[in-house]
């Protein structure tokens, strides 16, 4: 990874501190299974630096941007790089608190606290991310208040306090405009640092595709032309984001590897996932106007 952020051009002086960090804080070994191992590199060298130097500043942070800009594949990112077991919490309008922190449970003939994930995380030193923020209830998340803000400490009515373990960081991912999502109030969001996710560059999409696929050359600035026209046309409003779904143009493409027809496999990956017929015509009319409707899938890809 640290190869790797360095070809990015991460300030090194923010790596140096990142080894610093990682030889201060220990893990226990019951959970390096947690320490996730990313499938995919998250590309950008200024959202690397603010990531990297939120986390080291002791803060939490909250990543917001439209879909496909990297949000979940930089926080699984953050966690591999700073070596810190990793709990996801994926936030509805039914999450409680009692999701969150933890639940009663009878256990050998008592009642004992079931922990959870942002307990765990503030227990053992982890990184929590809290998925879709703004899916939740504002009195659902009020109660991790006192762990996000200068005191550190989760508070469970009937159990004992707990003071943070100092590695601990909590990162929020949230986007606009999803059917169920609300405003984040003004408490909630002042006990984060926030990180604006822009979309991603034509140049580290090729990357991203080339590192990810055996396309050749010429297929990898086709395949990342397609997906930039229909986020263009998602953020016109001429379609909505289903069918900007950059994890789904991969497997499209490992479908055409396998065998399966260019359009089939971008019907599958891509245009099905919009459920609207209007729309699934205009994102085949994109795939039409850069492949040809003949195109050999051996040619797609690097012999």
């Amino acid at each position: 990874m640290k190869n790797f952020l360095l070809e990015q051009g991460v300030d090194t002086k923010l790596l140096k501190e990142v080894d610093k960090f990682l030889n201060f804080y220990e893990i226990d070994e019951s959970l390096k299974y947690r320490i996730p191992k990313p499938k995919y590199h998250y590309y950008g060298k200024e959202i690397w630096e603010r990531s990297i130097a939120g986390i080291l500043s002791g803060n939490h942070i909250l990543l917001e941007g439209p879909k496909a800009t990297g949000k979940n594949v930089l926080s699984e990112n953050l966690a591999y790089l700073f070596k810190r077991p990793l709990w996801t919490i994926s936030l509805n309008i039914n999450s409680d608190p009692s999701s969150l922190i933890g639940s009663d449970t009878f256990k050998n003939g008592e009642v004992t606290l079931k922990r959870g994930p942002v307990y765990d995380a503030g227990l053992y030193g982890g990184f929590a991310v809290f998925d879709e923020i703004n899916m939740a209830k504002s009195e659902a998340l009020s109660v991790v208040h006192s762990a996000l803000d200068y005191r550190r400490i989760i508070d469970v009515p009937g159990y004992d306090r707990l003071k943070l373990h100092e590695a601990t960081r909590y990162i929020a991912t949230m986007n606009y405009g999803y059917v169920g999502t609300r405003d984040l109030n003004e408490a909630l969001v002042s006990r984060f640092l926030v990180i604006n996710m822009p979309i991603i560059e034509r140049e580290d999409l090729i990357k991203l595709l080339e590192e990810n696929t055996h396309l050749n050359k010429d297929y990898s600035l086709l395949f990342a032309q397609l997906f930039l026209d229909l986020q263009k046309k998602s953020l016109n409003s001429e379609i909505s984001s289903k069918a900007c779904d950059l994890r789904g143009l991969i497997d499209a493409i490992n479908l055409m590897e396998i065998g399966l027809p260019l359009r089939a496999s971008l019907e599958m990956g891509l245009a099905d996932k919009t459920f609207d017929i209007y729309e699934k015509e205009i994102v085949m009319d994109v795939v039409t106007t850069l492949f040809s409707s003949n195109v050999n899938l051996g040619d797609l890809f690097a012999k």
